[in-house]
């Protein structure tokens, strides 16, 4: 009996030695002991929780070469959203997940997801974000000096606000509404008639709460998670105006000091959790019974569904705006866009 257990004694030190030289084993030549990731909404929300898997399936796959910490509230950039890309490419930031819209400062062919009207389901951001624009916008990216690896999802951004129903452009008349730092945001919301304030996601809920704006635009599951309904939004019209892909992107400088097999990891795990992400995003949306409204529903929001000619009333007052931007993102690409949702199965 003795005899046994000084061998399994023996064992056990064995296995817990091995496994603290395996900790201690060194890094690869050029790796980092940890890579910064920078996200502007942390675990609360879906794009925080696809920042948490594709940093956990890095982590695993990998062994532990490659360790990845959040930084939400683009907390490498003082909060400033429309400055990540510039410090994704100055090694600032190592990794990120960013929004299309923050991004289309820099990069003005991203405003194509935030042309009016544009995307008119699922169906048709899909279209795009998996086919051919898809992989024109990679390369647009890529040649910007960051490498785009999968796509994610905010989603469809819907409007809110304090005062009362939006079923007609002349609700929104004189209207503050909380955008983010896009010109074309600007533009949409003046050709309606309302009267537009760029802010951060930091600054807007404060803004919301003391009634310094009347409404905001965003995804559904922002709308929940930051309980919006406390601070006064209790009116929500569901038009689905525009959309908003996330990309998940990697310093090119970081990227080429990995090997390939570990470049092949990072790849496929930044696709995995893109679509992971793009599912939770979509959650309670999708559905026939729509849970997610009935919840919004229930914290005593009006929910409005605008009808087909409700909604063509919006699409003309913003056609102009559409028009003039489609000429600066690029007609080529635009009319790429419009045939492959066109053609959307």
């Amino acid at each position: 009996m003795k005899r046994t257990f000084l061998k399994f004694t023996l064992a056990a030190c064995a296995l817990a030695a091995a496994g603290v030289a395996n900790a201690q084993a060194p890094l690869p030549a050029g790796y980092k002991a940890e890579y910064r990731m920078s996200l502007v909404l942390g675990p609360a929300f879906p794009w925080g929780q696809g920042g948490e898997i594709w940093a956990k399936l890095v982590r695993e796959r990998t062994q532990g070469r490659i360790n990845i910490k959040l930084y939400p509230g683009t907390a490498l950039v003082q909060g400033d959203q429309t400055r990540e890309f510039a410090a994704i490419r100055q090694g600032v930031i190592d990794l990120a997940i960013g929004s299309t819209i923050n991004w289309s400062p820099q990069i003005k062919q991203l405003n194509l997801f935030s042309l009016p009207f544009l995307l008119p389901d699922y169906k048709a951001l899909d279209a795009l974000t998996q086919g051919e624009v898809g992989k024109q916008l990679f390369q647009v990216i890529d040649k910007a000096g960051a490498l785009p690896l999968a796509w994610g999802e905010n989603g469809y951004r819907e409007i809110s606000n304090s005062k009362h129903a939006i079923k007609t452009p002349a609700d929104l008349k004189g209207m503050k509404i909380r955008v983010v730092g896009s010109p074309l945001f600007l533009d949409t919301f003046t050709a309606l008639g309302a009267n537009p304030t760029q802010m951060s996601w930091a600054d807007a809920q404060p803004a919301l709460a003391s009634g310094a704006v009347d409404g905001q635009e965003n995804p559904l599951s922002i709308f929940t998670a930051a309980k919006l309904h406390t601070v006064g939004q209790k009116h929500l019209t569901l038009w689905g105006y525009v959309a908003d892909p996330l990309i998940f992107v990697v310093n090119k400088d970081v990227w080429k000091s990995w090997t390939p097999a570990d470049q092949a990891i990072v790849r496929q795990a930044a696709i995995d959790a893109g679509k992971e992400e793009s599912a939770i995003a979509r959650k309670g949306l999708v559905e026939a019974d729509h849970p997610l409204l009935k919840e919004i529903g229930g914290h005593g929001v009006t929910v409005t569904q605008l009808t087909p000619a409700e909604r063509e009333a919006f699409v003309k007052a913003t056609r102009p705006v559409y028009d003039k931007w489609k000429a600066q993102i690029g007609a080529d690409l635009v009319g790429a866009a419009e045939k492959a949702i066109a053609a959307r199965k």
